[in-house]
């Protein structure tokens, strides 16, 4: 099995102005392009050869096989969260209990999440995940970490690379955050919540 570039389930230069067609050109179509064909050099003959991504980030070594299905599936989700008309603008359903219940209310986990993606120290993502049990958790993974390395099924992830912004915000890395949270999918984030 090789790996294959996950599909956008919008045009190119849908998310504009918040993520501009430019970034979307090489974030999507170089970045993760790279990560994806370094996937499968990699893997190549190796025990990790046809599986899963969330199987070998789960369980391969450190090192770049891990590395890049780390940014392959990070990536993956991170494209496939957004869209150009929300037609909600905050979660709903079991995701906003469970956000009511672990954090107090959504504003307080935004607040959070926001904090935590803002002050991740270089390059890496921050996250808003559920553990087996179902309680949510946020983190900073450095690189391309993912919350399934603990265990936990992410939901949310937050890129803060710079190729995810600097082309549109320069060095102003919270202002790319803040708008973000403008085109989140908030029913894709809820089908991942088991």
């Amino acid at each position: 099995m090789m790996y294959v570039m996950p599909k956008l389930p919008y045009a190119i230069n849908a998310l504009e102005p918040i993520i501009s067609r430019r970034t979307i050109t090489f974030h999507y179509g170089k970045h993760l392009q790279t990560y994806v064909d370094n996937l499968n050099k990699l893997t190549l003959g190796t025990e990790f050869e046809g599986l899963p991504v969330t199987d070998i980030v789960r369980n391969a070594p450190e090192g770049g096989i891990l590395n890049n299905a780390g940014q392959v599936l990070n990536h993956t989700l991170y494209f496939q969260q957004f869209t150009f008309q929300p037609i909600q603008k905050q979660p709903a359903g079991k995701l906003e209990e469970a956000i009511a219940r672990d954090f107090g209310d959504f504003t307080q986990m935004k607040q959070k999440l926001t904090q935590a993606a803002n002050s991740l120290f270089g390059s890496g993502w921050a996250w808003l995940s559920a553990d087996p049990d179902g309680k949510l958790h946020i983190s900073q993974e450095i690189n391309g970490n993912n919350p399934l390395r603990k265990g936990n099924t992410p939901l949310l992830g937050i890129d803060v690379w710079e190729h995810a912004y600097y082309l549109d915000y320069q060095n102003k890395r919270m202002s790319h955050i803040q708008l973000l949270w403008e085109i989140i999918d908030w029913p894709a984030i809820e089908s991942r919540l088991m």
